[in-house]
């Protein structure tokens, strides 16, 4: 019997840092979403259309936009792209494997071929945190 509960606590044991790692995606992702919506009301407040993402390595936020279609006169400005492309400037790369793409809303079909060229690895958008997966 005693041999049982070792293989027992063994499990719960490579759990706790499993659910420490889990914990700090988690509040990574809290603080990005966070960036993102103030991204969205700096877009509002400028008169544009209410969107804002950013652009996470690790826990780590390298890139971030609003919308800034209305303001800018550019149908392609998305804030999507804006922070893809400001993070591949703030990095000096050409991608961005690796990295998580986070946005107020659902991102259309052009930020998310955007997203999969850049590489990024996943995205996750809206308060609730849906993933996206990985961009096809």
């Amino acid at each position: 019997m005693p041999t049982r509960r070792r293989w027992l606590a063994l499990p719960l044991m490579l759990l706790t840092p499993l659910a420490r790692a889990a914990q700090t995606w988690q509040d990574a992702m809290q603080q990005a979403m966070q960036r993102a919506r103030q991204m969205r009301d700096e877009a509002v407040r400028a008169g544009d259309q209410p969107y804002g993402a950013v652009v996470l390595r690790g826990d780590v936020i390298v890139g971030g936009a609003p919308s800034r279609v209305i303001t800018a006169g550019n149908p392609q400005a998305h804030a999507e792209r804006k922070a893809l492309r400001d993070a591949l400037r703030r990095l000096g790369s050409t991608d961005l494997a690796g990295c998580v793409l986070v946005s107020t809303s659902r991102p259309c079909r052009l930020c998310e071929a955007a997203a999969a060229k850049a590489r990024i690895a996943r995205m996750v958008y809206g308060d609730a945190l849906t993933d996206a997966g990985p961009p096809a």
